[in-house]
C-alpha cells in the first residue's frame, strides 16, 4: 500500500506544502469514531497532500473535508468517507466496518447506516497482507481469550479483536517498520481492551468480575463456600491488575484464558527467557500476598 503520489514541482524539487496544518480532533469525536479518523489522518499527513489536493481529487469543498477530518458537527456518510479513502489509497474494508460501528456508537439508527452503506460498491478483490492474515489466524483465539478475561462478554471480546485486525490493516505500513510485529500488534490490543475494561481507582482494570466463572468455584455446591470463594479470588484477581503491565499480560493468558506457557512468548511478542522471568516474578509476587491460592484454579 503506497501513499498517492503527488507531482514534482518545475525543475524537479519535491512539492511544496500549502495551506495550514489539519486542526486536531474535536473533543465531541466518540472513541470508535477515532479508530478510523486517526489512520485517514495520518496517511493524509504522510501523502503530502493538502486540503486543496483532497478537496480537487475527491469533488468535495474544503469545509465538508475539513469537517470529515476533524470529526467535527454530525457523523459523517459513508459516501463522502469512501471517497477520501480512495484518494489516499487506503483499503475501504477495514474502514467500512470501522465506520459502521461509529456510526452505532453515534447512534445511528440502523436503517440510516444500511441506506448509506448501500450508497457505494466496494471494489472487489481487496485482501489484508499475506503477513497479517497469518497473524490473524494464528492470534485471533489467544486474542479473544485475553480481551474476554477483562470484558467478561464473547461479543465485547470478538468485536475489540476485529477492530484490533481492522486497525492493524489500516496502519500496516507502521507495523512492518517496528522492531516486533507481534508485539506491535499486541500492544495495539491490549490498549483497545483495557480502554474498555472496567477501572478501578487509580486507574488499573477491574478483574474481579473473572472470579465468577473459574473453573474451581463451579465445582462447590454450597453457597456459602461458593460464596466464600469467589471473595477471596476476587481480592486475588483485584492484585493481579495491580501487577506491572507485562506481568498482569502473562498472568492473565496464562492462568485465567489457561494458555499453555510455550504459547504465550509469541503472544505478547517477547522471548521465552523474557516471558519465563516476568512469570516467575508475578508469582512470587502474588504468593507473598496470598500463599494459599494456587494459580491453577
Amino acid at each position: 500500500m503506497k501513499p498517492p503520489q503527488v507531482p514534482e514541482q518545475s525543475g524537479g524539487d519535491p512539492p511544496s506544502r500549502r495551506g495550514r496544518p489539519a486542526e486536531p480532533i474535536c473533543e465531541t469525536a466518540g472513541a470508535a469514531h477515532r479508530t478510523w479518523l486517526e489512520p485517514l489522518r495520518s496517511r493524509l499527513t504522510t501523502s503530502g497532500l493538502t486540503l486543496d489536493d483532497l478537496a480537487l481529487r475527491s469533488g468535495y469543498s474544503k469545509t465538508r473535508l475539513s469537517e470529515l477530518l476533524r470529526g467535527k458537527g454530525y457523523y459523517p456518510g459513508w459516501q463522502i468517507t469512501y471517497t477520501v479513502v480512495r484518494v489516499l489509497d487506503i483499503p475501504a474494508l477495514p474502514v467500512r466496518r470501522l465506520w459502521t460501528a461509529a456510526a452505532v456508537e453515534a447512534e445511528k439508527h440502523t436503517d440510516w447506516i444500511t441506506s448509506r452503506l448501500q450508497d457505494v460498491q466496494l471494489a472487489t478483490g481487496e485482501e489484508p497482507p499475506v503477513a497479517h492474515l497469518g497473524l490473524t489466524q494464528a492470534m485471533w483465539r489467544h486474542y479473544t481469550a485475553y480481551a474476554a478475561a477483562f470484558l467478561q462478554s464473547d461479543k465485547r471480546a470478538q468485536q475489540v479483536v476485529t477492530e484490533t485486525f481492522d486497525i492493524l490493516w489500516l496502519t500496516w505500513d507502521e507495523a512492518t517498520t517496528s522492531p516486533d510485529i507481534a508485539r506491535h500488534a499486541w500492544q495495539l490490543l491490549r490498549k483497545r481492551v483495557l480502554a474498555r475494561a472496567e477501572q478501578r481507582p487509580g486507574g488499573r482494570p477491574d478483574l474481579r468480575a473473572a472470579a465468577f466463572s473459574t473453573a474451581a468455584q463451579a465445582k462447590l455446591s454450597g453457597l456459602a463456600e461458593r460464596l466464600a470463594r469467589i471473595d477471596r479470588l476476587a481480592r486475588f484477581f483485584d492484585m493481579i491488575a495491580c501487577l506491572p503491565p507485562d506481568q498482569m499480560d502473562v498472568t492473565v493468558l496464562r492462568y485465567l484464558c489457561g494458555i499453555r506457557e510455550s504459547a504465550v512468548p509469541a503472544i505478547v511478542g517477547l522471548s521465552p527467557a523474557i516471558t519465563h522471568t516476568l512469570d516467575h516474578h508475578a508469582r512470587w509476587a502474588l504468593n507473598g500476598l496470598y500463599p494459599d491460592t494456587d494459580t491453577r484454579e
